[in-house]
């Protein structure tokens, strides 16, 4: 079973998969504050085609969220942020896999950051 406090969640498998590679560890590590997908190449060595293949089985996992940046002269910015405060895989009393996710509270601003980047990819 999964239970996402925030959402109905990924599957454990998306999860596992992320959390068991190493590169997309290090880019969780790496991930104080919001940042774009260059500066995450810059501060983790990780080549810039790799990392973007990286960020996405982050983000199918629900482990990363991809910000838009929105500037006065049309061309927005990606920004990738950690989306949680914790993973807690367990097993229940019917021996099946219980994960369950918290995510930290969103500020207004990020909540309308998340909305707009949900419509731009239905765009």
């Amino acid at each position: 079973m999964l239970r996402d406090l925030a959402d109905d969640g990924p599957e454990l498998q998306a999860i596992l998969d992320a959390l068991d590679d190493p590169a997309c560890r290090t880019i969780i590590q790496e991930l104080e504050e919001p940042m774009t997908a260059s500066e995450l190449a810059d501060e983790t060595d990780i080549p810039l085609s790799t990392l973007y293949r990286k960020i996405d089985l982050l983000t199918d996992a629900s482990l990363l969220n991809e910000l838009t940046e929105i500037r006065e002269d049309g061309h927005h910015t990606s920004r990738y942020r950690v989306a949680v405060e914790s993973v807690n895989i367990t097993l229940d009393d019917d021996r099946e896999f219980d994960v369950t996710i918290e995510r930290p509270p969103q500020s207004t601003d990020e909540r309308l950051e998340q909305l707009w980047s949900e419509v731009r990819k239905e765009t």
